[in-house]
């Protein structure tokens, strides 16, 4: 089939170059004759055009029937209810009356181009058996096409299109969705010891203030808000509201915090999103209040089919752990330990001081069980080497085994147990957790996306300075007097518990130090766990050369550096910790080339939460201390994708009004 619109321009065309070389021969013949060529020149521009127009309206009129009641072409399509047209190649040729009326306004616009008159419009797409839903001419339409060949090349093609009106039903859908139920969970963190030493009056008040600011923010849209439990509450309401929340950043967390500040008082909320049941949405909010209060509090977790979204998080943790939970804990693993026939013990990738120091503490408590068990560590890649070394010396080289050598161990019975990590991703072994019976963690990261969810026992505790202050209150409540850890094993855990709290000079509190005097008593000495942390030559210069790399950024020291040396790996944490003794270093970022990956350590004093930083970058961690690993990724790239989420990390401060 042949373009009608090309052949109409082709016809002009021809037309126009005849009429000019005539013109040119008169000229050449009769120079003095141009005032009568111009003239007939001008009218035959006119005919044309005037020509051109009528026979395009008459072809419009002609094969959309108006004129012409009895075509075939009227009787086959014109009395369709549905819009409908016929296209060559691109080009519409005919379409019937409730097209030009619906789609085209009740105007003509035959010959032109379909892209034209619907925008957007995938001819391959509308051929599927879905077809294309396309927004235009004030409405939105579902189209489907049939497309039929006619030769070679896109222009002998003829298709002919039907378009349904779904106008109404978007709307419908729209509005179900945006109806939908969500489920929140607000919770008040640590409700007894925030209330516990004031006046009846003064809580009385406070309760109060708490319960005009959440109702304020429920009361804006159509949901509910209940009292459950002390400093608990529940609302349901729609996802347009939900959405809302979302885009203001859970504003009530900053008004919550600003009600008393000299007690730090704060919430936190878990949400249920778009579940197919309100049942559904209900159990999503609990997983993600459990997320929200994981993660220390002061925050909101959004839970979806999608996944998880956080809110918040942006200020200090209040220790809140009692002796009681520890020492049921402890009776719990111990339950679980002697019901193993084997426990296999391993930290994160990248072990440091704490994982190793824990996990021969999880160790002790076994030999206590009198249950075998085994730390697994690839010792290629470990930052704790001077103490895995010193147990080696100590005659523990067994206590050790290669992941790879572990798995031919490991039956349905085995225990395994994970120290100072919550997350899949990042434990030493996967194929262990996947193969072991049972899983138990102990951990004192905040909580993230991707952690362990089929564990049968989990100590979680976000305000604990480190996974070795934990395991040393769990052997407090473990076996009898002479079942205590040895020397070497006390100083371990006395080395982690330095590690994370930059000896003891951040994120401690009384525990820490009441978990450090017990190590004590049992023959820890200083001296010797300081020594823990010494380093070689070359570690000492990479460590040097990382820092005069260091460059400010909104009060981060940021450093970029190309692929070091595997002798000499440890050098990174350890320059992201000199970096903040730098006057006016709030925090520290050391990133890494590894071949396409970029590793980022990240650390800091407590005025800024790099985890939540780094979370924004894939990664995770602690307060004070996190990291991440961005793949196919630059150095210069690393740094605008690093420096963007130090600014969107300001830019919540600066909303919030407070010091991370």
């Amino acid at each position: 089939m042949k373009q009608p619109r090309w052949t109409l321009e082709m016809f002009t065309v021809g037309f126009a170059v005849l009429a000019g070389l005539l013109a040119l021969l008169v000229l050449i013949l009769q120079p003095a004759a141009w005032p009568a060529v111009l003239l007939v020149t001008v009218f035959c521009i006119v005919l044309v055009a005037v020509t051109r127009y009528r026979v395009r309206r008459w072809a419009a009129r002609w094969v959309t029937g108006t004129s012409f009641e009895n075509s075939k072409t009227q009787y086959s399509l014109a009395s369709l209810s549905q819009p409908a047209a016929l296209l060559s190649g691109d080009t519409v040729v005919w379409y019937n009356i409730p097209f030009r009326d619906r789609v085209l306004n009740g105007g003509d616009q035959l010959a032109g181009r379909v892209n034209k008159m619907l925008p957007g419009l995938e001819l391959a797409q509308c051929g599927a058996p879905e077809g294309q839903v396309l927004a235009c001419a004030s409405g939105v339409w579902r189209i489907h096409a049939s497309t039929v060949s006619g030769g070679e090349g896109a222009d002998s093609r003829a298709s002919i299109l039907i378009l349904n009106d779904e106008t109404a039903l978007r709307k419908i859908e729209n509005e179900y969705k945006a109806s939908r139920p969500g489920y929140m969970i607000f919770s008040v963190d640590g409700y007894d010891d925030v209330f516990s030493d004031m006046l009846d009056s003064e809580s009385a008040r406070l309760l109060e203030r708490i319960n005009r600011t959440i109702e304020g923010m429920i009361a804006r849209g159509t949901g509910f808000l209940r009292r459950v439990a002390n400093g608990r509450y529940i609302a349901v309401v729609e996802e347009r509201q939900l959405e809302q929340f979302a885009q203001q950043g859970y504003e009530v967390l900053d008004k919550i915090r600003a009600l008393e500040p000299s007690i730090n008082l704060s919430i936190s909320i878990g949400i249920g999103r778009r579940a197919p049941t309100l049942h559904a949405a209900q159990e999503m909010a609990v997983q993600a209040l459990d997320m929200a209060q994981g993660r220390g509090g002061d925050q909101a977790a959004e839970m979806t089919p999608d996944g998880f979204t956080f809110y918040g998080g942006v200020s200090h943790g209040v220790e809140k752990r009692s002796k009681v939970r520890s020492r049921i804990v402890a009776e719990a693993l111990v339950e679980l330990i002697k019901a193993a026939d084997h426990v296999v013990i391993m930290g994160h990738r990248m072990s440091d001081l704490d994982a190793i120091g824990s996990a021969e503490g999880v160790l002790r408590i076994c030999k206590i069980c009198d249950v075998p068990a085994v730390i697994a560590v690839k010792r290629e890649a470990t930052l704790a080497a001077s103490l895995i070394n010193a147990f080696e010396d100590a005659g523990q080289e067994d206590d050790f085994i290669d992941p790879r050598s572990a798995l031919s161990i490991i039956t349905k019975e085995t225990l395994c147990i994970v120290v100072d990590t919550y997350q899949v991703g990042q434990v030493e072994c996967k194929e262990i957790l996947e193969k072991c019976g049972k899983i138990a963690v102990i951990d004192h990261h905040r909580k993230g996306v991707g952690y362990i969810e089929n564990a049968v026992l989990v100590c979680h505790e976000p305000y604990a300075s480190s996974a070795s202050e934990l395991v040393t209150e769990l052997l407090q409540y473990v076996g009898n007097r002479d079942d205590k850890p040895t020397r070497i094993e006390a100083e371990g855990l006395l080395a982690g518990i330095m590690l994370d709290t930059r000896n003891f000079s951040l994120h401690t509190g009384v525990r820490t130090f009441e978990a450090a005097a017990a190590l004590r008593r049992y023959g820890a000495e200083t001296e010797r766990a300081w020594s823990l942390f010494d380093v070689s030559l070359t570690e000492y210069n990479a460590k040097a050369g990382l820092v005069a790399k260091a460059q400010m950024y909104k009060g981060c020291a940021i450093v970029l550096s190309g692929e070091l040396p595997a002798e000499a790996q440890v050098a990174v944490p350890q320059a992201a910790n000199d970096l903040l003794s730098i006057e006016g270093v709030q925090a520290s970022f050391v990133a890494v080339q590894a071949g396409s990956l970029v590793k980022i350590s990240a650390r800091s004093m407590g005025q800024v939460n790099v985890q939540v930083v780094m979370e924004s970058l894939g990664g995770g961690g602690h307060q004070t201390m996190a990291a991440t690993v961005l793949k196919h990724t630059s150095l210069e790239q690393a740094r605008v994708r690093l420096n963007a989420a130090i600014d969107a990390y300001r830019a919540s401060q600066k909303k919030g009004n407070v010091k991370a």
